[in-house]
């Protein structure tokens, strides 16, 4: 077993689940993963930093000082927190060639990736003259991306930041924002033997959702991103009524509207409220996440991250239809790209795994990256 397979081991062994999920302390809460990563910083001699975020959660800042002055910094920015899991999924098992765990692949796979690749640097002796190189262990991601609003504010800033996501070893430069809003319909409660003297919610929010399924899905299709393609509009919870025998007086539906660069949650609610009024439907929205999370567009011409393309042996960028700690992390002045080991369909799996073939190459790109920094 090599070192950044006995590192993911160990990380996967240390529940995470955010707490937003899970307040078992047991196993809730990214302390261990910190834990583990600060004792390994300092026998390597890095400076430790953290920064507070949320009650009792911080994020990890691990940084190796260049030989000089600073002129340019990396931030290699994976997330410490998981989704929820059984107690046998924090017993990691290697078989066949895969590692296979909770976090394994979302996203542990490139927290032992960039935190191994910035001890090997530390370690040869040969760190770069002039580029700060800043591990940045993130929390919160799996619920509002309160580690990365927080390093986006914070700082410090840098030239590029490298979110660590499961994308196959492809480096990611777009993806989707996302809006999660509450539609909510009223009407007038009767009684259900006389249902002429009421207004049921559930019709009008039965003929909002055909809207949405129909013409505002057709409107969708109609906008495209070379590689993000069209925006979505999923209607994921419905509720109305309290009983058979009343007419409902309020009924909603929360959507998940997945949008493409340039569009804004003024703009979508614009135009969803445009069409429903042309069917003379009238609803109310609330935002159900608050907090902003627009969509990621990092330019693929800029300098690093064509180095960072040479050093993975790629000729384009990709873009994903999930959101990421780049887009917050973006939103501070960090251009930021998304790279990992891992298939994201394994992610949040009962039977979540990761290629330990597809760690190595990854630590392989990441090192090749941060050596050839100035």
């Amino acid at each position: 077993m090599n070192a950044a397979t006995q590192l993911l081991r160990e990380l996967v062994a240390r529940p995470s689940i955010n707490p937003a999920f899970e307040d078992d302390p047991a196993v809730s809460g990214e302390e261990r993963v910190a834990e583990l990563l600060i004792d390994r910083a300092r026998k390597t001699g890095l400076d430790i930093r953290r920064q507070a975020v949320l009650p009792g959660r911080k994020n990890l800042l691990v940084r190796l000082a260049p030989a000089g002055k600073v002129q340019r910094r990396i931030i290699l920015a994976p997330h410490m927190d998981v989704v929820p899991a059984e107690a046998k999924q924090f017993k990691p098992i290697i078989k066949n060639g895969r590692l296979h765990g909770r976090g394994a692949c979302d996203t542990k796979g490139s927290v032992a990736t960039f935190f191994h690749s910035l001890c090997e640097i530390a370690r040869s002796g040969s760190r770069p003259k002039h580029t700060e190189l800043l591990f940045v262990g993130l929390v919160d991601e799996e619920c509002n991306q309160a580690g990365s609003r927080k390093f986006a504010q914070a700082g410090p800033k840098g030239n590029l930041a490298i979110a660590g996501e499961p994308t196959m070893l492809q480096t990611v430069t777009a993806h989707k924002g996302d809006l999660w809003w509450r539609l909510t319909a009223q009407g007038k409660a009767a009684h259900g033997a006389t249902p002429h003297l009421g207004k049921s919610a559930i019709h009008t929010m039965a003929r909002v959702v055909d809207v949405l399924e129909t013409e505002y899905a057709k409107l969708l299709r109609q906008r495209s991103h070379p590689l993000l393609g069209s925006p979505t509009c999923n209607v994921g919870v419905i509720r109305g009524g309290t009983q058979p025998n009343i007419v409902p007086g309020q009924a909603w539906i929360d959507i998940d509207r997945r949008t493409l660069p340039g569009e804004t949650a003024t703009g979508v609610w614009r135009e969803i409220r445009t069409l429903l009024n042309r069917h003379r439907l009238k609803i109310d929205h609330t935002d159900l996440k608050g907090v902003d999370s627009p969509a990621l567009e990092t330019d693929p011409q800029l300098p690093l991250v064509q180095e960072f393309l040479r050093a993975s042996r790629r000729r384009k960028t990709l873009g994903v239809h999930y959101f990421t700690d780049a887009a917050p992390i973006t939103s501070g002045g960090t251009p930021a790209i998304v790279f990992g080991p891992g298939n994201i369909a394994q992610a949040h799996t009962a039977d979540e795994w990761l290629d330990l073939k597809q760690l190595d190459q990854a630590v392989a790109i990441v090192t090749r990256f941060l050596r050839a920094q100035p």
